[in-house]
């Protein structure tokens, strides 16, 4: 048992020293002097692009409030690189990879709370580098049991498809990303997974980098029990794109009520995000 720990501590270790270096590479190897100079309206349709062609590193935080049995605070900060390469002429493959930090709030009167690295996801989509008419990208999703510890992730390995389809017409940006996780290996005492995960967005652009948007995450988890599979958000809220000196970045706010939710989910969610972006 202790062998087993100090394996996992370790992985943990390489975990987030590959993605401290992933992160470094995706800031400082790209000078802001190269930057295009993008038209912020343009821009903000770009970082609404799932599949788009643009090196961006979203910091998104996620509160919940009246989480658990006590009715306390959840915080997820999703660090969320989005890295694209070239294949060829014809296609892309766009890297997109979710780190969360994850803060627990105690679930009991006397208990502790937890905080740290969660389970990350990679996703690799493969998808039409000039497409004509609908936008789409489709490829494996990975789960990494990178939890630092037990209640901030599922101790298993996953994975599955993800799938994305929009349109942009004029200021509207909409569409959908759809994935389904099942675990294949880990810890053998921890419960198997099958979740899934369904974002329809809709945007609506200003003519200043100012957009309405709504991005609302809806969740499954087919292993719990019935009335405590569905988490299903209503909501929305404003962005703008703004520049730090060269550097462009995409700022916006959203806020979400849990219309469905398992018993303890959180009721509210506010979503804070700033995003890095690189247009080429």
């Amino acid at each position: 048992m202790l062998k087993k720990l100090e394996i996992m501590n370790f992985n943990n270790k390489k975990i987030q020293q590959l993605l401290f270096v992933t992160t470094f590479v995706t800031l400082f190897c790209y000078p802001a002097s190269l930057f295009a100079q993008a038209d912020e309206t343009e821009l903000a349709k770009q970082t609404q692009n799932p599949v788009g062609d643009l090196i961006s590193v979203p910091f998104q935080n996620n509160i919940g409030f009246n989480y658990g049995p006590e009715d306390k605070v959840q915080n997820v900060l999703n660090i969320q690189p989005v890295v694209p390469f070239s294949l060829g002429e014809n296609w892309n493959l766009i890297t997109r990879t979710i780190m969360p930090v994850v803060y627990m709030p105690s679930l009991t009167p006397s208990g502790n709370s937890k905080s740290g690295l969660g389970d990350i996801n990679l996703t690799a989509f493969i998808s039409p580098s000039n497409p004509t008419g609908l936008i789409w990208g489709a490829g494996p999703i990975f789960s990494i049991p990178s939890a630092i510890d037990n209640i901030l992730g599922s101790g298993k390995w996953g994975i599955g498809p993800s799938a994305v389809v929009l349109a942009m017409k004029n200021q509207w940006v909409y569409g959908a990303i759809v994935n389904n996780v099942w675990s294949i290996a880990g810890d053998s005492e921890r419960g198997n997974m099958n979740q899934m995960l369904f974002q329809p967005f809709l945007n609506y652009n200003f003519s200043n980098g100012a957009y309405f948007s709504s991005g609302p995450i809806i969740t499954a988890n087919w292993k719990a029990e019935s009335g405590n599979q569905w988490t299903v958000p209503l909501g929305g809220g404003v962005g703008k794109i703004v520049k730090l000196g060269p550097l462009p970045l995409n700022l916006s706010a959203q806020a979400f009520y849990n219309v469905v939710t398992p018993d303890y989910g959180a009721n509210w969610t506010l979503r804070l995000q700033v995003q890095m972006l690189f247009p080429k």
